[in-house]
């Protein structure tokens, strides 16, 4: 499994980087986990918008799916190899969110505006899906809205926290993962219950999930990679490193 950051930020973006999006490939399969603001000019870095098979959003804050609509603009007025729709997978409730966000942007019923270049649908999170070589597993988060944290996996496991506070659920998708990508989005220090990670609760998950390798995520300029990595230490054993846009790894 190939594995390549597309945006490391949180809602609010560090200077020249993406918000979330993260590119999976495995055999002959192509997904992104999340497509944040500014995600589609790094995709493009890596390869063509339109050979992707498939984009699977967390849950509907903009940081995690505004960069959509450029991509729609890109695939259906831009120079593209094929006519192959990209499969659009949104968690409960993600349709009538999306649909709003674009009724004010075209004269085409808010329900065609994706139509020419994507089929959208709604996964359930409670189901297994499998998206040609990887097959995917859901866990609910602990946060503000609906959010459902991503395994991935093929002939190794990739688990995608999303944005979550400390969280069971997420912990058990994450058991024996050969790469947690976790959040780390909270700079305080003190306890307390958040809806986000401390990226002390990034390590206390991931040493409790007993994962391989943690990657800190979904950042802001106001943590240094050290701090980051010397806080996440207190609490995890394994191997550790910090997400930055355009990092690539084998997942093995």
């Amino acid at each position: 499994m190939h594995f390549t950051v597309l945006g490391s930020s949180c809602s609010a973006p560090r200077p020249g980087r993406a918000c979330s999006g993260y590119l999976v490939e495995a055999g002959a399969s192509a997904v992104v986990l999340d497509f944040g603001s500014g995600v589609l000019a790094n995709l493009v870095l890596e390869r063509p918008a339109d050979t992707i098979d498939a984009i699977v959003i967390t849950h509907m804050h903009s940081d995690h799916f505004l960069d959509l609509i450029t991509l729609r603009y890109a695939l259906k007025y831009g120079s593209r190899s094929n006519d192959r729709k990209i499969a659009l997978l949104l968690p409960p409730g993600g349709e009538a969110i999306l649909r709003g966000m674009v009724e004010p942007l075209s004269d085409e019923p808010a329900g065609d505006f994706f139509a020419a270049v994507c089929h959208v649908s709604t996964y359930d999170p409670l189901r297994s899906l499998r998206i040609g070589d990887l097959q995917l597993r859901f866990a609910p988060t602990v946060h503000s809205t609906p959010t459902y944290a991503i395994r991935c996996e093929a002939a190794s496991s990739l688990t995608y926290s999303a944005d979550t506070g400390l969280c069971a659920p997420v912990e058990e998708l994450a058991r024996g993962t050969d790469l947690f990508l976790c959040e780390a989005t909270l700079v305080l220090t003190h306890s307390g219950a958040y809806d986000h990670c401390r990226p002390e609760d990034a390590g206390a998950m991931a040493e409790r999930a007993a994962a391989r390798r943690l990657l800190l995520t979904h950042y802001s300029s106001e943590i240094s990679e050290t701090e980051l990595q010397q806080r996440a230490r207190s609490a995890y054993s394994g191997d550790l490193a910090v997400a930055d846009d355009h990092l690539q790894l084998e997942v093995a």
